[in-house]
């Protein structure tokens, strides 16, 4: 996905008019501007590349933000700068993805991604103190999958359009897979465009705004992209794999986390359909469609995401407020 550094899809597509190695800068220079810090931790032989800001511990809990498919780490700079910059923020690349290491097809399947992450999560000492997931699209499945599997150490979690249900209505992403499927097409997949064609396609499809972008710069995102397309095709064939495909579904009982979750309106890529299908699993959950927005919600509407995340971690913190002083008022009582 398209997934981009600045807060508008033009200001990046700006930069390339000179030469795509400026948006290694606007990059950093994001990063420099919201405190983050790019870092490095090892499991054995297996490398994890992480963005962070802040310390971890206090009253508040730390977010872990989970990018979706071909993005990386920096997808979520739109978002993070309208967070508190007291809170702990942890965006890690996720298995395979920019900075962290490409290994093996068994680390990209769902599962896999899942243990990779909480490999990551002890690396880092996350694990000390209950914190709160956020995922967007692949990264949303995998952040449903990792609430079932280690639920006590999650505080919240967020799912952005996630991957990994079965969506009553199908999208017209789906209805294009299934097409591919039926001719054996690999090499035709709408995310993983290999000329510029294909690349305005995709913007198209992940984005409810229609920006006009000039071929020359659809040739430079392409270029870009070309040198990662045989891993992200490896990739994407494990996550719509038999295995992966609808991992969230098939765990969503497990889920106990106070769960929120917010999805596009006019999301071409997973229907928000699925959004009432994770609101009868959990009727207590916090559902948020916000229109005019596609899959790319974290781009489309960055400060809203922000805001709606933060309302949410409020609210949870008046919850344990209030049940904290109910509980107290229970100990009197029995004293």
């Amino acid at each position: 996905m398209l997934m981009l550094a600045g807060s508008t899809i033009p200001a990046f597509i700006t930069s390339f008019l000179f030469r795509p190695a400026v948006l290694i800068k606007v990059n950093w220079y994001w990063r420099y501007r919201l405190g983050l810090k790019v870092d490095y931790t090892d499991c054995e032989e297996y490398r994890f590349c992480y963005s962070h800001r802040g310390t971890p511990g206090g009253a508040t809990p730390s977010l872990l933000m989970l990018h979706g498919f071909s993005a990386n780490k920096d997808m979520w700079l739109s978002v993070v700068k309208y967070l508190p910059k007291n809170r702990h923020i942890v965006c890690v690349d996720m298995p395979g993805h920019e900075g962290t290491s490409r290994t093996n097809a068994d680390n990209y399947s769902i599962e896999g991604q899942v243990k990779r992450i909480h490999q990551f999560v002890e690396s880092i000492h996350l694990n000390r103190s209950p914190f709160h997931l956020i995922g967007m699209s692949m990264g949303g499945n995998v952040a449903g999958v990792y609430a079932a599997r280690y639920p006590s150490l999650l505080s919240g979690l967020t799912l952005i359009c996630p991957a990994g249900l079965v969506c009553p209505t199908e999208s017209m992403f789906v209805k294009r897979l299934k097409e591919l499927e039926s001719t054996q097409n690999v090499e035709d997949i709408p995310l993983i465009p290999s000329t510029p064609k294909q690349m305005g396609d995709m913007v198209k499809l992940v984005c409810y705004a229609d920006f006009k972008i000039p071929s020359k710069i659809l040739q430079a995102l392409v270029n870009v992209r070309i040198p990662n397309n045989d891993f992200y095709r490896e990739v994407f064939l494990e996550i719509v794999g038999e295995k992966s495909r609808r991992s969230l579904q098939d765990n969503l009982h497990l889920i106990t986390a106070p769960l929120q979750v917010i999805w596009g309106k006019h999301d071409q890529v997973v229907d928000v359909s699925g959004a009432s299908v994770l609101q009868e699993a959990h009727p207590g959950c916090q559902v948020t469609l916000l229109d005019k927005c596609g899959h790319s919600v974290i781009l489309e509407r960055p400060r809203n995401t922000a805001h709606l995340i933060m309302d949410f971690l409020s609210a949870q913190d008046i919850n344990k407020q209030a049940f904290s002083q109910d509980t107290r008022g229970l100990t009197d009582v029995i004293a």
